[in-house]
Parts: C-alpha cells; sequence; structure tokens
C-alpha cells in the first residue's frame, strides 16, 4: 500500500500537469497575443501561427530546468520523500484552481508568482508540521524555507508595475512625439531606424531570455554575447537599420509590421521555454524523485531528499508532447481570448465599452493626475505644448468608429512600442537576475504606453485605472491566496492522506467542470441574445431596415422578462427571480450602450439624411423607456420575495397572468412583424392596443376596491400597483416605438447606407 499511495499520486500529478498546461496557456497568452491583435497588423489566423510556431520552437528549445526547485524554495535536504510528495501534491491542485479561477474571471496574474507562492505556503505548512512534531519553535523555519527568495518574488512584483509602467509611458511619449500618428507619411530612414532599434531589442531579448542555456547557441557565442554587450548591439542596430531600410524602400514592406510580427514570436518562445517550468517543473521533480526512491530501497518516512537540489534535465519528447499541448489550448481556449481581451480592452484609443466601474481610489488618482497635468503646462512654453500636441493629433475618423468592433484598438507604432519595450525590460532583468514577471512586465508596459498615447482621456480614464488597479489588486490576491491555499491543502493531505488527495481531487475536478460549463453557457447566451448591434446607416429607412433585428431582439427578450417576472411572484420563485433581475439589467445595459453610439451616429450624417439622426434618437428613447419599465418590475418583483413579504393573493396572480398573456400576444405579434420585416402588420397591432390598456386599467380599479375592503398588506398593495402601472408605461413605449416605426416606413424607398 506504501508504494501504490506514490504511484497514484505520480499519475495525478501527471493529470494535473497536462491540465495545468491547459490553464496556465489560456492565462498567459495575453503575455505575447495583446500587441498583435489590439493592432490587427495581420490577420487573426496569421498572429496564431506565428504564436504558435514561437511555442513550439520555444518548448523545444527550452532547457527544461526545474527552475523553482533549483532556485530554493525550501531546502530539499531538510524533507523526506513521503513530505516533499504532499508538497508537491498540495502546489499542483491549487495551481490549477488558482489559474482556473483568474481565467474564468478573464484576468491575467502571474504563473511564476502563482508557483513560487504555491511551494513555499505547502512547504511551510509542512515545515511546520516537522517544528511542532520534534517540539521545535517558530525561529527554526528558517532552516527549511528559504525566506530571501520569497522577498525577492514581491520586490520583482513591485519593481515589474513600477518599472515597466514609466518605461513603457516615456518611450512611448518620445516616440509619438517624433513619429506622431500621421507615420505612413514620415521618410523611409525614420522607420529604417525605429525598426533597426526595434529589431535589435527583439533579437537580443530571443537571445538572451528565448535561447539563453540552450543547445542552439554555441557556449562561445553566449559568452561573447555576454562580454560584449555593447558591441554586439551596436553591429545589431546597423545591421538591422540597413535591412529594414531595403525592406521598406525597395521591397514596400511595413517595418512596422514586421517588428510586430517578431515581436509576438519573440514573447511567444521565451514564454513557452521559460514558463513551462511553471506548469510541469513541479510534476518532474516529484517523478525523477520518486525514480530515487524507488531505487533507494529505503522507506519513503527515511529518504532524504538533498538529490532535488541538482537540476532535473527534462526529456525531449516531454518538451514537445507540452508544446503540442499549449499550441492546441492556444487556437481553442476561450478563456484565453477573454484574458487577451481585458489587456487589450484597457489599452484601447478610442473610448468604448468599459469593463471595469470606477471607484473611489481610481476616480482620486484621476483628480490628482489632471492637477500635476496643469501645474506641469503651466511651466512649459505655450509653442512646445502646441508642437508637442500636435504630434498626438490622430487621424479621425467617426465612421470608422461606429464599427469600433472591427478596428484596432491601437496602432502600429504602440504595438512595436509595447513589443520592444517587453523585450528590453525582459532581456535586461534576465542579464541582471532579477525576478521580473513577463505577465507583470507585458501587461504594464501596455498600461504604460496607452496612458502616454493620450488613450485614456477624460471619457475614460476613470474606468481605465479602475481596470489597472483591479488587476495589480489580483496579482497581490494571487500571492496570498496561493501561500494560504496551498499550506491548508498540504495539511488537508498530510492528515489525510490517500483519502484525502482523493477527495481534493473530485472537488477540482467538479470545480473547474462547473466554471467551464459557466463559461461555455455564457457565450452561448452572448450569441443566442446577439448583443443589439449599432446603426450605421445614413436615412431613415436604412435606420428601419437595419435595426429591425435590434427591435424584434428587444422584444423577444422583453416578453421573457415579464413573464418570468410574473411567474417567479406566482411561484415565490427567489433564484428565478434573481437570474430575471440580472436579464433585465444586462437589457438595459445594452440599450444604454445603444444611446451612447448617438454622437458617433449624428457624425456619419450627410445633410441630406439629417431626418434620420431625430428618428434614432426617439427610437433609442422608446427603447430605453421599455428596459427601464422591465427593469424595475424585476427589481420589485425580487425585492418583494427576497424580503418574504406576504405572497401575492390568488386574485391577484390571475389578473397578473391575464395581463401576461395578453401582452405576450401582443409583443409576440410585434416580434414576428420586425424579424420578418413585415411593418405593415404593425398597424393591426396598433388597432388592438386599447384592449390591453382597458384590462390594466380594470385590474387598477378592482385593486382599489380590495384595498379598501379586504386588503391587509401595504407592501403587497404597494408591488401590485407598482407591476400595473410600470406594465402601463411598458405598452406606452412600445405603442410609440410601433407608431413611429408604422409612420415612417416606406416600403417604395430603397434604404440608403453609408459607404
Amino acid at each position: 500500500m506504501g508504494e501504490n499511495i506514490y504511484l497514484f499520486m505520480i499519475i495525478a500529478l501527471a493529470v494535473l500537469a497536462i491540465t495545468d498546461l491547459i490553464v496556465g496557456v489560456s492565462n498567459d497568452a495575453v503575455n505575447f497575443l495583446n500587441s498583435a491583435i489590439g493592432s490587427k497588423a495581420i490577420s487573426f489566423k496569421t498572429i496564431m501561427i506565428v504564436a504558435s510556431v514561437g511555442i513550439a520552437f520555444g518548448a523545444i528549445s527550452s532547457s527544461g530546468m526545474m527552475e523553482v526547485a533549483r532556485k530554493g524554495i525550501f531546502n530539499p535536504s531538510e524533507f523526506v520523500f513521503a513530505e516533499i510528495m504532499i508538497v508537491f501534491m498540495a502546489v499542483m491542485i491549487t495551481d490549477i484552481l488558482l489559474l482556473d479561477f483568474f481565467n474564468t474571471l478573464g484576468m491575467p496574474t502571474s504563473t511564476t508568482v502563482s508557483i513560487v507562492f504555491e511551494l513555499l505556503g505547502a512547504a511551510v505548512a509542512i515545515s511546520l508540521v516537522k517544528i511542532y512534531s520534534g517540539d521545535g519553535n517558530i525561529t527554526h523555519l528558517n532552516d527549511y524555507i528559504n525566506t530571501d527568495k520569497a522577498t525577492e518574488i514581491i520586490l520583482g512584483i513591485l519593481l515589474s508595475v513600477v518599472v515597466a509602467f514609466t518605461i513603457g509611458a516615456i518611450v512611448q511619449f518620445f516616440t509619438r512625439v517624433l513619429i506622431s500618428f500621421k507615420f505612413n507619411e514620415k521618410p523611409k530612414w525614420v522607420g529604417a531606424i525605429f525598426g533597426g532599434m526595434a529589431i535589435t531589442a527583439i533579437i537580443y531579448f530571443i537571445l538572451i531570455k528565448g535561447l539563453k542555456g540552450t543547445s542552439i547557441i554555441s557556449p562561445e557565442a553566449s559568452m561573447f554575447i555576454a562580454e560584449n554587450p555593447e558591441l554586439f548591439l551596436l553591429g545589431n542596430l546597423i545591421l538591422w537599420f540597413a535591412l529594414s531600410w531595403l525592406a521598406t524602400t525597395f521591397m514596400k514592406w511595413n517595418i512596422y509590421t514586421i517588428i510586430i510580427i517578431l515581436g509576438t514570436f519573440a514573447l511567444a518562445m521565451a514564454f513557452a521555454g521559460n514558463d513551462l517550468v511553471n506548469f510541469i517543473g513541479v510534476p518532474l521533480a516529484a517523478y525523477e524523485s520518486f525514480l530515487s526512491w524507488s531505487n533507494s530501497g529505503q522507506l519513503a518516512t527515511e529518504f532524504n531528499m538533498e538529490g532535488l537540489a541538482v537540476a532535473v534535465q527534462t526529456p525531449t519528447y516531454l518538451l514537445l508532447a507540452s508544446g503540442i499541448i499549449m499550441v492546441v489550448t492556444l487556437w481553442f481556449s476561450s478563456k484565453a481570448k477573454n484574458v487577451v481581451k481585458t489587456s487589450v480592452d484597457l489599452s484601447r484609443q478610442d473610448e468604448g465599452d468599459e469593463r471595469f466601474e470606477p471607484n473611489f481610489l481610481s476616480r482620486q488618482i484621476v483628480k490628482f493626475s489632471i492637477k500635476a497635468s496643469e501645474n506641469l503646462n503651466g511651466i512649459i512654453p505655450i509653442s512646445i505644448q502646441n508642437k508637442i500636441n500636435h504630434q498626438f493629433i490622430k487621424p479621425t475618423s467617426y465612421a470608422l468608429k461606429a464599427k469600433a468592433k472591427d478596428q484596432p484598438a491601437f496602432d502600429l507604432i504602440r504595438a512595436s512600442v509595447n513589443l520592444m519595450v517587453a523585450s528590453v525590460l525582459i532581456s535586461l532583468a534576465t542579464s541582471l537576475k532579477l525576478p521580473l514577471s513577463t505577465t507583470y512586465v507585458t501587461f504594464m508596459v501596455a498600461m504604460g504606453t496607452s496612458l502616454a498615447d493620450r488613450a485614456w482621456g477624460s471619457e475614460s480614464a476613470v474606468y481605465r485605472v479602475a481596470g489597472v488597479l483591479n488587476v495589480i489588486g489580483g496579482w497581490f490576491f494571487t500571492a496570498i491566496v496561493a501561500f494560504v491555499a496551498a499550506a491548508i491543502i498540504a495539511y488537508v493531505i498530510h492528515l489525510g492522506g490517500i483519502w484525502a488527495i482523493g477527495a481534493l481531487l473530485i472537488f477540482a475536478s467538479i470545480l473547474i467542470g462547473k466554471n467551464y460549463l459557466s463559461h461555455t453557457k455564457k457565450l452561448k447566451e452572448t450569441k443566442e441574445e446577439e448583443i443589439l448591434k449599432r446603426a450605421e446607416s445614413s436615412s431613415i429607412q436604412g435606420v428601419i431596415e437595419e435595426s429591425a433585428k435590434n427591435i424584434a431582439n428587444v422584444v423577444k427578450r422583453a416578453n421573457k422578462i415579464y413573464s418570468n417576472s410574473i411567474n417567479g411572484l406566482a411561484k415565490q420563485d427567489l433564484s428565478s427571480l434573481h437570474k430575471n433581475k440580472k436579464q433585465g439589467a444586462k437589457l438595459a445595459n445594452e440599450i444604454e450602450d445603444l444611446r451612447n453610439h448617438t454622437f458617433y451616429f449624428i457624425k456619419n450624417l450627410e445633410e441630406a439624411h439629417i431626418g434620420a439622426s431625430n428618428f434614432y434618437i426617439n427610437a433609442m428613447g422608446h427603447l430605453t423607456d421599455i428596459s427601464q419599465s422591465l427593469e424595475y418590475i424585476g427589481k420589485v418583483s425580487h425585492k418583494h420575495v427576497n424580503n418574504n413579504h406576504k405572497k401575492l393573493k390568488y386574485n391577484q396572480i390571475k389578473e397578473l397572468k391575464q395581463i401576461d398573456i395578453k401582452l405576450a400576444e401582443i409583443l409576440d405579434n410585434t416580434y414576428h412583424a420586425f424579424d420578418e420585416r413585415s411593418f405593415e402588420k404593425i398597424g393591426n397591432i396598433l388597432n388592438n392596443k386599447q384592449e390591453l390598456y382597458d384590462l390594466v386599467s380594470q385590474k387598477i380599479s378592482l385593486q382599489v376596491e380590495r384595498t379598501r375592503s379586504e386588503e391587509s398588506s401595504p407592501k403587497n398593495t404597494t408591488l401590485y400597483f407598482t407591476i400595473l402601472l410600470e406594465t402601463k408605461d411598458l405598452m406606452t413605449a412600445t405603442m410609440n416605438l410601433l407608431e413611429l416605426y408604422y409612420k415612417e416606413h416606406d416600403a417604395d424607398v430603397k434604404p440608403a447606407t453609408l459607404d
């Protein structure tokens, strides 16, 4: 039984390693996809191919060393095999749960920091067990744990955040001042100089970070680069400047696109070559430990693990298999795309849908920054300010902004600076042996460049700053949770043995499965609801034709939300009412987004089609009224049941169902009229509207009579009247919308649209 438990643990660790690879790539894809996807320099398919080649190359050329164990988070000689296996098991279970949690939220975090603090937490837990079972005290913990390493990692987080953000902002500011947004109009030699510098930085990064310690670079070449970095960089700068000039002048290539392709490849390769050990390093170290113990003939509780301090070389076939898993995950992981979206949205040049709500800290930072900017402007001469401001003038096209989803989040210059600065900082940190996190550097450089590029304007600054604070807070949260969770899991395994391991693995499987199903359901719902599309037509008939699908969508969802409110009240189903309340808020937010688009819609219009703007504004007003009534009905219904107030009486429920059935009939007819573009059917719906108005008025009169004679619950009465009055408002808004479309639609006029 003794050997079987460790064999079971090795098999479990192998499965956990594959799972960790999948969730790890979903998290770290943001490091190398952010700039290429945000700039849309190349097609998404090409980006994925370049990144896949980089990952495969990096995985195969990886030195495959168990870096974390080798660098000594804990002292292996102080532990025996049985204890080390508990540590490794706790680390892998915690790592998968933690990374999957962040991926589900769409937040980038550091796999290096999570693995280090998990090792630290699990090792501390087992060390404390050893200390107290041997009548020691807490001061002996230093014998087991390398506390200097943990301190170094924490300083590395702070250093990554501050240095990457600051350097990114400074380099982007001066690059923009020199090249401006009209970089395509600059002479070829300007692009060639920029290309020479950027490609040199990226090549140096590939050699120092990506291929260091591999068989691809000879020890002599590595020594030459290490001893003569200035000479190596100068030679590269001249070579790449010449090649960039030739490529742009004679071959008409876009140098910025080349930089982005090279940079994406470099970061993907470095990720696979260096971060691979974060996912498979612990299981490999466990496997090596298992082999050493099996061959020793000693008991698991006696075999000392001092041999673990020696570097463990990974077999090539395992690296190749890991590379394949990583590439497949990159192509198919929707969570990876979600994490990338967070980074791209926060660095987007233009306003749009903001993912994060502003908080007190983000508001104070923005206020302080505005004051500081005003004070700085008082020092700099007006003439210099005007010259700088001129370089930051963006070529604006509001017609393009209407299709913001299809446009780059930022331009090629910013994407190139992101990749160049991240490459330089990571290379420099590696050569100086500073523990900078690749995730932190790439993310904070992107945030710094977006700030310097004036992407965080008064319209979006509080949201973007709040987003960055959330992500940074998440990083420190990672470290704390990784430490605590790994320590608890290690102690549970120590107490429960194989039964605890089995229970924890089942728990992890259920949780990851639940997160996956929840994430898939969200994606499916988004597709099914076809999030309301922004109108881009330039005439009334064009807007009618284009927005018909939106109206059909709103009416269908309105019908469902109203019915769910009535049914939820009838059954006192709090869970159903809670979901329904969220659906009402979601619809209201989407319509609010359409209203925010009004500015761009009006900018698109030519004078000949100015009537379309009035139609669009009125339609948006009626849609807003519909969503507000639905949201309020959903909210008060949920609140009533949640507060355990008296149930509605049988007669009240019966009357509400009568209204619901009649309203459902009208909304269903409306849905078909818009979905099938049969606008002539609207006349029949309008002719029958009085019937529902009369029905609602009749129910109000009945409730007034009931309240006078028999009703004893004020809350009950308030809820009932609220629903009836909001139903009336809902009907009025719906009929006003129908009248607007019925009056303005002309089947003989062909809809005009924007080019």
